[in-house]
Order: C-alpha cells, then sequence, then structure tokens
C-alpha cells in the first residue's frame, strides 16, 4: 500500500452519514406514525435516563477519538490509518466511535421520545457492520498484519460476547 490513494479503507458510505440518516429517517417516521411506546414512560425518567445513556455513548465515542487522535492516526476512513490503537477504551471494543454512536442514539430516542430510532437502530447498525466495519477490519489486518490479528482475537468487535 504505498499509493496514498488507496492506503484507506474502502468504506461504502462515510460512518456518520448512518447514524445521521437513522436520526433523519426516524423524526420523519415519528411524524408520520407515531407509535407512542416511549411516550408511556414518566418524562423525568425519560429524559434523565435518556441523558445518561447519551452521555455514555458520547464519552464513549469521546474517549476513542481521542485515543486515535494521542496516537497520531487519522480518525476519518478516507485517510489511512498511521497505527493500530490498541490501549484505553480500544482495549474493550475495537470500534469505540460506532458503538458509542449508537448508544447515544438510542438515549436520544427516550429524550426526544423517538420510538422509530429503537426500530432503524437494527437495520443501521447492520449496515454500519456490513458497509463500514468488515472493510476497515480487511484494510487493519492487510496493513497491520499480525499485529491486528491478535489484537483482534484479544478484543471484542463491539462488546464482550461478540
Amino acid at each position: 500500500m504505498t499509493d496514498a490513494t488507496i492506503d484507506r479503507p474502502a468504506v461504502a458510505v462515510f460512518p456518520p452519514v448512518i447514524p445521521l440518516t437513522t436520526l433523519a429517517v426516524a423524526c420523519v417516521l415519528q411524524w408520520l406514525v407515531p407509535l407512542g411506546w416511549i411516550a408511556g414512560l414518566a418524562s423525568p425518567l425519560r429524559f434523565w435516563g435518556g441523558a445518561v445513556i447519551v452521555l455514555s455513548g458520547l464519552l464513549t465515542t469521546s474517549a476513542g477519538r481521542r485515543a486515535l487522535l494521542r496516537s497520531g492516526t487519522n480518525v476519518s476512513p478516507s485517510q489511512p490509518a498511521v497505527r493500530l490503537v490498541t490501549d484505553g477504551v480500544f482495549g474493550y471494543t475495537r470500534n469505540p466511535l460506532y458503538v458509542g454512536v449508537s448508544i447515544a442514539l438510542c438515549g436520544l430516542a427516550l429524550i426526544l421520545d423517538l420510538d422509530w430510532i429503537l426500530l432503524l437502530i437494527v437495520p443501521s447498525f447492520v449496515l454500519l457492520h456490513f458497509a463500514v466495519v468488515r472493510r476497515e477490519e480487511r484494510y487493519l489486518e492487510q496493513k497491520f498484519g499480525d499485529a491486528y490479528r491478535h489484537y483482534k482475537a484479544r478484543v471484542p468487535r463491539y462488546f464482550a460476547g461478540n
């Protein structure tokens, strides 16, 4: 991979597009066909529970981003990976940015009373898995070889048990 134009993962979709589209589609569907599942929860519980969930998701994403920047590698998949980051939050999940954003979306579902996010998070995560994560994994394995394979064997893709 000496040519800088190919030294990057061949992701099919720029990752932030997936959660943003999920949120936008959920808002439209909630407006057109409100389900009312979340509305039955008490407002303070919904708000504070959602806030805690959003905060934990954003902290996970932020920790992943900081770890990448601290190591001197690129955050964006449109740029080459300079180093394999395996410490900090990357010692618990290989994809803290994606896990964190997905968690934050679930918290937003509670805060904003968007039942549709809870339904759309599954296809959103499947799209993220196949269009982004699997492609990034192939790239990292080609670029970092055994170091990445050992890391992959030791740290779960998303969370313990997968």
